[in-house]
């Protein structure tokens, strides 16, 4: 998905930042037909252009997801900028065999999204404020940079019966929303459904999820009796 962004937002230090923008103002990094994939090659390569060419594809999706996790627009410009610099140190743990860079994009920013809220919890930050369902967690916690498949995911977090009891509609609803980044609107468009009915899979899958998870909840014991 491709976003415009100024140069002085450019996840880099100093140095870096500065090579960066010079080919952002030079007109070089304008979005061509290189997939996402060998742009992370690329960056392996320390190919700056191709770390300001994802930058401006995925800034605006990384943004949109921190600001809905952290439910503060500084906080989740910190954690883009955060974001694309430890793409830049780990893109060569990416393996397309398990998923498309994109899907591995998003997920590492809710992992490092779902990271900064805990701290920020720990700090009082939200204070009585209400935060997204526990639900959600499942697709962030604990993602790893190496395995972030849906089948992974789920599995590490013991919700592989409530994945394979979700509709076929319900489960890609799932899989593009959190593993491609698509708002409900886009997969609406994807799939050729009614954003009604795209809403209605979202939220039925959520609960299931959401239930699933209190099940797996280890309830406290009972006091003994006197």
């Amino acid at each position: 998905m491709a976003s415009s962004s100024h140069t002085s937002s450019l996840p880099f230090g100093s140095l870096e930042r500065k090579k960066v923008a010079l080919t952002v103002l030079g007109g070089e990094t304008e979005v061509q037909d290189v997939t996402d994939e060998a742009l992370l090659n690329e960056i392996q390569d320390g190919r700056n252009q191709a770390l300001g060419q994802l930058f401006q594809r995925y800034a605006r999706l990384a943004r949109g997801i921190a600001a809905r996790i952290l439910q503060d627009s500084a906080e989740a410009e910190d954690l883009v900028q955060d974001l694309f610099l430890y793409i830049q140190q780990k893109c060569g743990v990416y393996d397309s065999s398990k998923g498309t860079a994109r899907s591995w994009i998003v997920q590492m920013t809710y992992h490092r999204a779902f990271d900064r809220r805990r701290y920020l919890k720990t700090r009082q930050f939200y204070g009585q404020r209400a935060l997204e369902s526990e639900a959600v967690h499942a697709v962030g916690t604990p993602t790893t940079e190496t395995d972030y498949s849906a089948e992974a995911v789920f599995g590490r977090n013991g919700l592989e019966k409530v994945l394979s009891s979700l509709s076929i509609d319900q489960r890609e609803t799932l899989r593009l929303h959190f593993f491609e980044g698509y708002t409900l609107g886009e997969i609406s468009e994807k799939l050729g459904q009614p954003l009604g009915n795209i809403r209605h899979h979202y939220y039925r899958a959520l609960d299931k999820l959401r239930k699933q998870m209190a099940a797996n909840t280890p309830q406290p014991s009972a006091p003994c009796a006197k």
